[in-house]
């Protein structure tokens, strides 16, 4: 008994605190996180992706009791994600404080993802150092930066997915009821925050009947139960939201969906499309992502690896390919290049694979480390060959939109146009470093590597002085009712439904409703009888405003 005291006492001593130093170092590692995503966006001072970010941001004004919007004819912009911004509108209802503070919330998101790719990264496998530094440095990853200082569902959908896989992990191997409840809840959630969360929740459904008989009954009926709570949960509060906030409802897809899945044309535009993410989500994470994804597939055909890993990387796999697939069957055709290489949809899940690549790097001998580096390098050549073949000409001909390329642009260094060669041949590149590093013996220089990448990247986000003017090319009509002409194009009534703050936009056709103080126009209208012209705006605006005198 005594040595059995005295064996015990020192190990818990040691324990303690080792536990505690991790503990600050997360949080510190946390905070540097925000901060570094509050500078990059501290111009941001208003919505800059249009429709989407205006849409959440007016969702989320509606559900915290402010004015709606007429959005009828657009695309539905679900209420998930605008739910947890509630309290800003609470707290403000000027538009650009809101928006600043917006900003803040989705820094926190991705900054929080640090943490859970920490968790992930042990249960992978990875020794607590290790795990430290490379969830730390998989923070620097594009998906967590581009989107954090945005409005839009894609700053908290990495948080989702990576904090489901470490439920599901936690449920194959603790098997408590609380894991069970995070498993079903997280994807009914994302559900309610965009339609990849659809694709969750369906790929969730197919895991838990997979894993039915190797968990407790209790915690798998805590995961279908919270599942279906919280999907019936959202749905009704989008449901409530399409009724206030689309009262002529939204775009409809369906027929778009339908047509492709039904036609051997659609198919063939499905699956190039999926091609398309796939490639761009393997460029865009230098590799790291093809790496990852031949790593699971080793992982689900060798029987004797742990049962939880094969699960976490069929789950991965099945929920990417689903994603790419689903996504580009209802994208309409809009003549555009991201039509054909895209990577926002799948920047859900790219920093999952960023991890995933990064372990199979560091916990492989140099033979594996060669096979892995062919693999992804043989996945980027056939998705990129694939686009080529099926796009052709039209990635020079169709429209460019720099937003959708923040990782190309980075790349080959090219604002105005798409190349994809030249993308492929600089992802190979580094793909070349980070499998040269892993040969080393010092196998700290793969984090290593991939810092110095982020960190380029990083520099080549931050941002620049705004140009004077702000929000001036849009009307800033006085208080009171603003109505605007049904002929104004969606560019200047969209934002223009939130910068106004006070008051929801009345829309018309033909007179301007009795009662209003203002009416925007096309900057060629003719005042209506008893309106004035204000001088405001111009052909180059797209709008002119007139003012009604009898208003005080």
């Amino acid at each position: 008994m005594a040595t059995t005291f005295m064996v015990r006492t020192p190990v818990q001593a040691v324990r303690r605190p080792g536990i505690g130093r991790v503990g600050w170092l997360l949080a510190v590692g946390w905070a540097a996180q925000v901060v570094l995503r509050l500078w990059l966006y501290r111009y941001h001072a208003g919505p800059v992706a249009n429709p989407d970010e205006t849409g959440y941001l007016l969702a989320a004004r509606w559900l915290a009791g402010g004015p709606g919007a007429d959005l009828s004819g657009t695309t539905f912009y679900q209420a998930g994600y605008a739910l947890p911004l509630v309290p800003i509108f609470w707290f403000t209802a000027d538009p650009v404080l809101a928006y600043r503070l917006v900003v803040v919330a989705g820094s926190v998101a991705a900054a929080s993802a640090y943490p859970v790719a920490y968790v992930l990264a042990r249960r992978l496998g990875l020794g607590a150092r290790a795990a430290l530094i490379l969830a730390f440095v998989a923070g620097l990853s594009p998906a967590l930066l581009v989107f954090s200082g945005l409005a839009l569902a894609d700053a908290i959908l990495p948080l989702l997915v990576l904090t489901w896989l470490v439920a599901l992990h936690a449920l194959l191997t603790r098997c408590k009821a609380t894991a069970g409840v995070a498993v079903g809840a997280l994807p009914a959630f994302a559900m309610a925050v965009h339609l990849r969360g659809t694709v969750l929740l369906a790929v969730c459904g197919l895991v838990l009947l997979a894993v039915w008989r190797r968990v407790p009954r209790g915690a798998w009926l805590a995961a279908v139960v919270s599942a279906v709570v919280v999907a019936l949960a959202g749905k009704a509060l989008n449901g409530a939201l399409e009724a206030a906030l689309y009262p002529g409802g939204p775009r409809d897809l369906s027929g778009v969906l339908l047509s492709r899945l039904t036609s051997l044309e659609g198919q063939v535009w499905a699956l190039s499309g999926a091609a398309g993410q796939l490639w761009y989500l393997i460029a865009g994470t230098w590799g790291l992502a093809g790496v990852g994804m031949a790593a699971a597939a080793a992982l689900l055909v060798r029987r004797t690896s742990p049962f939880p890993h094969r699960v976490l990387a069929g789950t991965l796999l099945i929920t990417t390919l689903a994603i790419a697939y689903a996504s580009s069957a209802a994208l309409p055709d809009e003549h555009r290049v991201g039509n054909y290489a895209y990577g926002r949809y799948l920047a859900c899940v790219a920093v999952a694979w960023t991890l995933a690549g990064a372990i199979a790097l560091l916990k492989s001998g140099r033979p594996a480390v060669a096979r892995l580096a062919l693999a992804a390098a043989g996945l980027l050549a056939v998705t990129g060959g694939v686009v080529a073949w099926y796009a052709g000409d039209r990635l020079q001909r169709y429209a460019f939109i720099a937003f959708d390329f923040p990782e190309m642009i980075f790349l080959t260094g090219r604002r105005d146009s798409f190349d994809l060669l030249a993308a492929s041949l600089s992802a190979l590149v580094l793909l070349a470093c980070l499998a040269g590093a892993a040969c080393l013996n010092g196998r700290p220089l793969v984090p290593g590597v991939l810092a110095l990448i982020g960190v380029a990247f990083t520099a080549y986000l931050a941002p620049s002085p705004p140009s004077p003017g702000g929000w001036d090319w849009l009307p800033t009509p006085p208080p009171g009712r603003v109505a605007v002409d049904a002929r104004v194009k969606w560019n200047v009534w969209v934002p223009l439904s939130y910068r106004v703050w006070w008051t929801e936009l009345e829309r018309y056709d033909g007179e301007p409703p009795a009662g209003a103080c203002t009416a925007v126009v096309p900057p060629d209208a003719e005042p209506a009888p008893g309106w004035a012209a204000t001088g405001e705006g111009g052909v180059r605006k797209g709008w002119t405003t007139w003012s009604n005198p009898g208003c005080r």
